[in-house]
């Protein structure tokens, strides 16, 4: 059989997948995929693909690998800092309820630190967040709302006491934090996005895409926004030139439909 190119590779597990390769940076992809499969002691592409398709276990680990699903509750805290101190007040105050999108929400950490966030300005019966992720696995675990010590690093005082339980070696997320938050399967180079979001929060995924991959996505979120709605990026990943994009900056980090 003729060895696979990692082009031929990519084409066939995008018919597989719904997840095209060809939107994430090529050369750091590419080597994480190659590093994959030697650990794994396949062959080449065409071994390897010939496996993810047969074992459903090896396909869910390599999309886990391939999404690299880090996250914690409240990552990189001074920016939910300026998150409650200022956005939200500003979108409360002008919307009144507000419909958000955590839209690569990992393993949960992201929509439930803003879920305890909005606890402060509201209770939980009238707080609703869509979470989504590309990854099942994260989302299945994302739903379980489970975590070990080192994900609640970063939890504001008094806040695993009150939102969280002890089982075992890990902590829970109480039912009415997770009542908050509907998880669902969303890919944001293939689907289609929710509408009239006054936040998106789009976090430490966006440096892993092609510009083009970029560019699209962000008219998608400026489309998805009401006007005067609130984009929040990761720390790494701030928007040069937003008005190409239709968004001004409001403050680092968190971006205005305008």
């Amino acid at each position: 059989m003729q060895a696979w190119s990692y082009d031929m590779f990519k084409v066939n597990f995008h018919r597989l997948s719904g997840i095209n390769l060809t939107d994430y940076k090529e050369r750091q992809m590419k080597r994480r995929i190659d590093s994959l499969i030697s650990r794994y002691g396949y062959k080449g592409y065409g071994d390897f693909y010939h496996d993810v398709c047969r074992d459903v276990n090896l396909y869910k680990r390599f999309v886990q690998y391939l999404t690299i699903n880090v996250s914690e509750f409240f990552r990189n805290p001074e920016q939910w800092d300026i998150l409650k101190g200022e956005i939200l007040p500003y979108l409360l105050g002008n919307h009144g309820d507000i419909k958000i999108w955590s839209s690569a929400c990992s393993t949960g950490e992201e929509p439930y630190s803003l879920v305890m966030m909005l606890n402060e300005f509201m209770t939980p019966d009238k707080i609703r967040i869509l979470a989504t992720d590309i990854d099942e696995g994260a989302l299945e675990r994302a739903s379980w709302g489970e975590y070990p010590p080192r994900s609640l690093a970063c939890l504001p005082q008094g806040y695993k006491e009150r939102y969280m339980s002890r089982q075992g070696e890990l902590y829970r997320v109480s039912s009415r934090i997770k009542g908050c938050v509907t998880f669902r399967r969303l890919n944001l180079l293939e689907d289609g996005y929710p509408a009239r979001c006054h936040l998106i929060l789009c976090r430490n995924v966006m440096i892993y895409f092609t510009e083009e991959a970029k560019e699209r996505i962000y008219h998608g979120f400026h489309q998805s926004l009401v006007p005067g709605g609130i984009l929040f990026v990761g720390n790494t990943e701030q928007i040069i030139n937003p008005k190409r994009y239709g968004f001004e900056t409001l403050k680092s980090f968190f971006y205005r439909r305008v």
